[in-house]
């Protein structure tokens, strides 16, 4: 069973700066596509950006390109999500998630991925 524990959200001023990271435990994590999803309050879960095991990222949300960046360490079994200049409406508690058998193309959609975790919670304010 794999495990996915996400860190280092918190509170910021809108153009801060956070990095998340979450860390898996269990499984293969160096096989496995790694996406970064959000939801704010009273909005359906939307993808930010994933990351093929081999470290090529097929996309980025429009909303976050050139902002925020995915990368991965997998003898660390950790994926990151650094967000830069960031904005009030990218509030929203940010979730990792791993799919062990991907298919190409299905990158953004969350019913794709296998594993979850908890969330941690991002706050910006302006």
């Amino acid at each position: 069973q794999v495990q996915l524990v996400e860190s280092g959200g918190g509170l910021v001023q809108a153009g801060g700066s956070l990095r998340l990271s979450c860390t898996a435990s269990g499984g293969t994590f160096s096989t496995y596509r790694m996406g970064w999803f959000r939801q704010a309050p009273g909005k359906e879960r939307e993808f930010v950006a994933a990351i093929w095991w081999s470290g090529s990222v097929p996309g980025y949300a429009d909303t976050v390109k050139g902002r925020f960046t995915i990368s991965r360490d997998n003898a660390k079994t950790t994926v990151y999500l650094q967000m830069n200049s960031l904005k009030p409406e990218d509030s929203a508690v940010y979730y990792c998630a791993a799919d062990y058998s991907p298919r190409l193309g299905s990158y953004r959609s969350a019913p794709e991925y296998d594993y979850w975790g908890q969330g941690t919670q991002v706050t910006v304010s302006s």
